[in-house]
């Protein structure tokens, strides 16, 4: 059956989604383990960070705790991964990528976007820029598949790309999108999470169809301006273009801890490390934050957050941790805490115009990012661990269990995991 055609100068922006992309690294780097359920993510008190799709088939998805995957799954191969080794497939996926179009968004470590507009004089129908796309990416990576969207709008492609996977592509062309809405699961928008799907079935909302028969104001009165955006995409629009920078929304640093503790002084111990670690990021890259935000999960996997916004902005290790450790002294800890982290956002670009704050809190800031950026040169030449400061003395914190994250432009976070 031939593609419907398309009037001169569609729009087509293509997104592209790496298939259980750390699990496929491992894979491809250790053959042996192609057809078995791959498990890559913390220890025994950690969660998944992704799934090998016969690793799916018993359940385990990403974001699982590790104790319940290992219980669906009791003969799955679980292994720590490597941030780096993933970090450096991804590389090679985007450059390849980024031959096909000047105009590309790279919105996660695995998952990008392309404008595709008036490539088909060199490409050909959509169907095939998606093939060419594909190709590139297997051949560049090494033979990783990905699966890949293209319509006329970026939620839409986004949606397009989770239709066929894995290793699949799927086309929305304009004359479908109607049709492919109206019966489409609200849950599948992008944006609309468990939350939202619940209240929407309150509401009486399954479908998108169901939702097109309701006005925008009455989306609004519910959920404020997402309730807008909401209608819009009910609808097939979708405004946004791409960003060609991906600049990650924040930084961020967790540790899911060896055993449960209420332990003030372990926690902020624990605290401290990560605060390390989002401030030697946010150092390398050349930024300070304003909003700095804690991260706490207990016993019961009830999750937490507290943030905080500062006047100063902040890139050492003790300014991000007298905010962090403030959120954390006004919590009652109740339960007994199996997580703690912490994130930064906010960003500004280094250096500062300092003298607009407070002189001697921006000296003092001045004064510790020197300093850590002297710790973090000794780092980078003997290795992590180097130097020990001491108030992270004590946690005995391994980065297998660290769990890094980047979260994209979108708010869509991947935080090590991958659908």
């Amino acid at each position: 059956m031939a593609a419907p055609s398309c009037p001169a100068g569609q729009r087509w922006i293509l997104h592209l989604d790496m298939d259980a992309f750390f699990a496929s690294v491992e894979v491809l780097d250790n053959p042996a383990l192609a057809g078995k359920p791959v498990i890559v993510g913390g220890g025994e008190r950690g969660v998944v960070s992704a799934a090998s799709y016969p690793a799916r088939a018993f359940g385990v998805r990403s974001g699982m705790p590790s104790a319940q995957a290992r219980k669906l799954c009791p003969h799955g191969i679980f292994l720590h991964g490597s941030h780096s080794r993933y970090g450096e497939v991804s590389r090679l996926a985007m450059a390849a990528l980024a031959q096909f179009s000047p105009i590309m968004e790279q919105a996660s470590v695995d998952e990008a976007y392309l404008d595709m507009t008036g490539m088909e004089p060199f490409l050909g129908p959509p169907e095939a820029m998606g093939r060419a796309v594909k190709d590139a990416v297997r051949r560049a990576t090494g033979g990783l598949a990905c699966s890949v969207g293209l319509a006329p709008v970026k939620f839409l492609a986004k949606i397009a790309s989770d239709w066929n996977k894995p290793d699949g592509l799927f086309v929305l062309h304009p004359t479908m999108v109607d049709d492919f809405l109206i019966a489409l699961p609200v849950g599948k928008i992008p944006g609309v999470g468990g939350k939202s799907e619940a209240r929407l079935r309150q509401l009486g909302i399954r479908t998108v169809g169901d939702l097109r028969r309701l006005s925008p104001a009455f989306f609004v009165r519910e959920f404020g301006k997402w309730g807008q955006a909401l209608w819009d995409r009910a609808h097939g629009i979708d405004p946004r273009g791409l960003t060609s920078h991906w600049d990650a929304k924040s930084e961020g640093a967790e540790v899911t801890l060896d055993h449960d503790t209420a332990d003030r002084e372990l926690l902020a111990r624990h605290l401290y490390q990560q605060c390390h670690r989002v401030g030697r990021r946010l150092r390398k890259d050349g930024r300070t934050a304003r909003t700095i935000t804690l991260k706490l999960k207990d016993r019961d996997f009830k999750s937490i957050t507290r943030s905080r916004t500062v006047e100063l902005p902040v890139a050492s290790t003790d300014g991000l941790f007298e905010v962090a450790k403030s959120l954390l002294d006004k919590e009652k800890l109740s339960r007994p805490l199996r997580l703690i982290g912490v994130s930064a956002s906010g960003f500004f670009a280094l250096p500062r115009q300092l003298p607009l704050f407070d002189d001697a809190e921006a000296r003092r800031e001045e004064r510790r990012q020197t300093l850590d950026k002297t710790l973090d040169d000794i780092e980078a030449r003997f290795g992590r661990g180097a130097v020990q400061r001491g108030r992270a003395v004590g946690t005995h914190d391994r980065e297998s269990i660290q769990k890094s994250r980047r979260e994209n432009p979108g708010g869509l976070e991947k935080d090590c995991s991958e659908e």
